[in-house]
């Protein structure tokens, strides 16, 4: 199942709980669970988009098309690279969101080994940071 979809099938979760509870808080803490989950499943679903739309771009796209991946590539390296500088600063449900969320980029059939790297390129580096040696 699609992430955006596991999304979708969480808020319905939360909004039903929401209209089933009894008091004015809990009401709105599932319909704040549920508001973010559905933001979450829109985001995703937008990522999955644009990642189809940039695999599947056409035959005679593909010179203009890798010029653009080789930019996009060194763009997002030096982002990736930013964010690991600043890892230790970040708030950690951030840090959960972005390491989530880099988790599922790929293929499904890799995403657990995506995983399992990005944790330990993070614990190895944990302190680097601090140290300036990113």
């Amino acid at each position: 199942m699609f992430k955006f979809l596991q999304y979708r099938a969480r808020a319905a979760e939360y909004g039903e709980l929401a209209r089933n509870s009894s008091g004015r808080d809990d009401t709105r803490k599932f319909e704040k669970l549920r508001d973010s989950l559905a933001s979450r499943a829109d985001n995703e679903r937008v990522l999955a988009d644009q990642y189809a739309d940039a695999v599947n771009a056409g035959g005679t796209e593909r010179p203009r098309g890798a010029a653009l991946a080789a930019e996009e590539e060194r763009v997002l390296r030096c982002l990736g690279a930013a964010v690991i500088m600043q890892w230790n600063s970040l708030p950690t449900p951030l840090q959960r969101e972005i390491f989530d969320t880099a988790g599922s980029v790929g293929t499904l059939l890799d995403t657990a080994a995506l995983r399992g790297q990005i944790a330990r390129f993070l614990h190895k580096h944990r302190h680097d940071a601090d140290r300036g040696k990113i």
